[in-house]
This record gives structure tokens, sequence and C-alpha cells, in this order.
């Protein structure tokens, strides 16, 4: 996505040889026109998909979330972090964060996935594909069809595209980073 591509170039910095900063635009401070442009984005690309529900964990990932249920005309999810203690039943799976090097518990309650949706998953960032593993998780259990995975930005160089592709899983990427050597922005 060219546009996606531009606020990378233009506004991201890398951090560590590792980590891309995107904070100002996607994931701290959002660009609501970039926003709507990848709920767009992603709509076009799975327009053939039989969508009923966008899924994706808090906390980055709810913007582009929101943005593309918006676009698809249908609802959003989000896998909380903490189960509140108002959550009744619910589907739970571990998730161990790249960014931030630990482990927790995502929960989504019972209520808003059933065997009769069919899924979009979207997330800003895909590196290890630990985020997406734990979703595709609890999807499964809900007895509810994936439909494809959207990434804004994949780490290209890191291999949770390929662990996703193995599994079967439609995944579009709207920006895919190459390398971040010299802590210089390679983008594909």
């Amino acid at each position: 996505m060219k546009l996606l591509k531009e606020y990378i170039r233009n506004y991201g910095s890398v951090t560590d040889g590792s980590i891309l900063k995107v904070d100002s635009f996607i994931n701290h401070q959002i660009d609501p026109t970039l926003m709507m442009a990848i709920g767009e984005e992603f709509k076009n690309r799975f327009k053939d998909k039989k969508i009923n529900k966008v899924l994706t964990i808090e906390a980055s990932g709810i913007a582009i979330a929101i943005a593309v249920a918006y676009a698809l005309k249908v609802p959003m999810v989000f896998a909380k972090k903490k189960k509140p203690s108002t959550m009744g039943d619910s589907y739970n799976a571990t998730v161990n964060s790249f960014t931030k090097k630990t482990d927790y518990n995502i929960t989504v309650s019972k209520e808003f996935l059933s065997s009769e949706d069919n899924i979009l998953i979207v997330d800003d960032f895909l590196a290890m594909g630990n985020a997406i593993i734990g979703l595709k998780k609890i999807v499964d259990e809900a007895g509810a069809t994936i439909t494809g995975v959207g990434i804004a930005i994949e780490k290209g160089f890191q291999p949770g595209g390929e662990v996703l592709k193995k599994q079967g899983i439609h995944l579009e990427s709207l920006a895919i980073i190459d390398s971040l050597e010299n802590n210089q922005i390679t983008l594909r």
C-alpha cells in the first residue's frame, strides 16, 4: 500500500536494530486518514470473502480493526489482555509478545464469537506470528472460520508470515519490511 509505505519512510524509525517505531501514526498517535485508507484497502483485498466480524488484540490493533470493520460494515471484536470481572465464559489463549518479551493471556467473551462467524483477523504488526496464532486458537475453539489475516506491517525478515502461510491462512500485508539493519528501513 503506497500511502502506508510513504508514512513508514517519512515518519518511521528503527530502535535497537529490530524494532520499527511507528508510534506517531499507527500505535500511539493515530492518523485517522491513514487508518481509514487501511480499512478500505483491506476491504478491497478481502472483497470476495464473506466476513461478518473483524478480530484483533488490544491495544494497537484496535484502531486498524475498527477502520476495517467500518469499511466492511461489520462488528469488531478485540481480545483483551486481562479478563474483566464482568466477563462470563470466555475463549482464552496464551501469547508471547516479541516486542514486550512477555507472555500474556488473551480472552474473548463467548458472547461475541460463534460457529456462525467468518472472521477477518487484523493487527498492526506481524513478526513471529504469535499474536495471530493465539487469535487463531480462540477462533478455532469458537468453531468459527478464519477468512484471512490482514497485517498493516509485516517484518518479512522474521518467520511470522511463513508460519501463517504454512497453516493455509490467506495473509495480506500492506507493507513488508525486508530489513532494519543498521537502523535503516528497507521496504519490499
